[in-house]
């Protein structure tokens, strides 16, 4: 029986690994290091130790007698007084992992990364796999800059003979996402608090297509390649035109420069704040909705087979799963 270890294993993308690794044909007995309660009892399929990626000691106890490793142990998070963390748990946990994996002679690593570490751009262009690193793009968002060390750190590895391959999924949507960690503008929008239209556009990625593609990582993805996952390249425009269709809500009329939303923005949060109430459109937001986060996955279409599902399909069951928790 394969040993597979998941780290970020009850996050929004990790759950809807666990559950097809579970699933799948493979025989396989899949082992998680949680830090807190995971929604899976132990059994013998499926083994919980706790402990954190931050921990040499907990890493090297997970990676024991281990085969593959999916690491996506992250924090998602655009507040920069959050560096710190972001900095601490991409880097040195990545690290600890991959020394411990590399000590037990595993045979396989997926490093789960972000496509807004390569596809970002000022324009409407599609980014692939030999595109430079956004450094500029993304200086002030601690989030993606740590993502860039973690990978640069994983493919050092790689380089060094670790069998390492990284992966870099879009935004991810579809059902399941509890922390609303990559589904919050959505449910902002459903809350009536998304009253313009960005200039820029985004790619998207149902989490279980998501999913389905790391496990083709580890099956095909070579060692020290880099894989983009991505759905449809579309205008905010045309995404917010399709949540409103979908959830019935008016579709803003407005599509302001960016100087004028950030301004529009400040202004309704003090009106918010007066009336006791609470404005979330946050500031790294709207400036993250002015750029265009367009991927090109023909890469991971070629070597591991990865397809995305109808749009529309995981922006339903978006919309319907956030109805059940707003």
């Amino acid at each position: 029986m394969k040993s597979i270890l998941v780290t970020g294993a009850t996050g929004f993308l990790g759950k809807h690994l666990v559950e097809q690794l579970r699933q799948g044909a493979e025989d396989a007995r899949v082992r998680i290091l949680s830090r807190g309660p995971a929604p899976w009892p132990s059994g013998e399929s499926l083994e919980v130790v706790r402990g954190d990626v931050l921990s040499r000691a907990d890493a090297g106890r997970a990676c024991e007698g281990i085969e593959e490793v999916f690491h996506l142990a992250g924090i998602v998070a655009r507040d920069p007084r959050e560096a710190s963390l972001l900095y601490r748990t991409h880097i040195e946990g990545t690290r600890n992992i991959l020394e411990a994996a590399r000590a037990e002679g595993v045979r396989k690593i997926v490093v789960v990364s972000s496509s807004g570490t390569v596809a970002v751009r000022r324009e409407p262009v599609a980014s692939d796999e030999t595109a430079g690193y956004t450094t500029e793009i993304v200086a002030e968002w601690p989030y993606y800059l740590s993502k860039i060390f973690q990978e640069k750190l994983a493919l050092d590895y790689a380089a060094e003979g670790l069998p390492v391959v990284v992966v870099n999924p879009s935004l991810l949507l579809g059902p399941g996402d509890e922390r609303l960690s990559s589904t919050g503008d959505i449910a902002l929008f459903l809350r009536g608090q998304i009253l313009a239209i960005p200039q820029g556009g985004l790619n998207f990625l149902d989490a279980r297509d998501g999913a389905a593609g790391l496990i083709a990582a580890m099956r095909a993805g070579r060692s020290g390649e880099r894989y983009l996952l991505g759905g449809p390249n579309w205008t905010f425009r045309k995404h917010i035109e399709s949540v409103a269709e979908i959830s019935g809500r008016r579709v803003p009329r407005l599509q302001p420069s960016l100087s004028v939303a950030l301004q529009s923005a400040r202004l309704l949060r003090r009106l918010y704040r007066m009336a006791g109430k609470s404005f979330d459109l946050d500031e790294a937001s709207i400036k993250m909705s002015a750029l265009f986060w367009y991927v090109d996955s023909s890469k991971a279409r070629r070597e591991l087979g990865f397809t995305a599902r109808d749009p529309m399909e995981t922006l339903r069951e978006t919309v319907e799963d956030l109805r059940r928790r707003i």
